[in-house]
């Protein structure tokens, strides 16, 4: 998914409204460079003169993670502009220990697996999550 204007356009189409708070967020998780906590976002946002509390940026972040535009990172707490868009299967990290590069994927595939197994036990899974941590092909060398 690419920019501000997409993930607005996905907002309005599931009946939600943009609001400059969402705006705001929004923008910060498109210029981070890594994952951000809903601290960082506030403090960047406070540098920028704009005000949001701490409470709103978390309600924020949830509804975009459940509408697949952003991801929060599990092995670093902080949360992610969704780079894949509407790739079909979960969404996940693989996350370097040494230099921290983050990676996005979807794996259709695992996704299923993993809700057979939900079922096999008689559970319904909602979401996925599972990161990978290691070393990038380039900490590797």
């Amino acid at each position: 998914m690419s920019g501000v204007e997409d993930s607005l356009r996905i907002l309005r189409s599931k009946g939600y409204r943009v609001t400059q708070p969402r705006k705001l967020v929004l923008k910060v998780l498109e210029r981070a460079e890594g994952p951000v906590s809903p601290y960082d976002i506030q403090k960047i946002l406070q540098q920028e003169g704009e005000r949001l509390n701490h409470v709103t940026i978390y309600r924020i972040l949830d509804l975009f993670c459940l509408l697949n535009l952003a991801h929060k990172v599990l092995l670093c707490g902080g949360f992610v502009k969704c780079a894949l868009g509407k790739r079909e299967g979960c969404h996940r990290f693989m996350v370097c220990r040494q230099c921290g590069a983050l990676r996005e994927f979807a794996d259709k595939a695992l996704c299923e697996e993993e809700s057979a197994i939900a079922r096999d036990f008689g559970f319904v899974a909602e979401h996925h999550f599972s990161e990978f941590f290691g070393l990038c092909s380039n900490c590797n060398s």
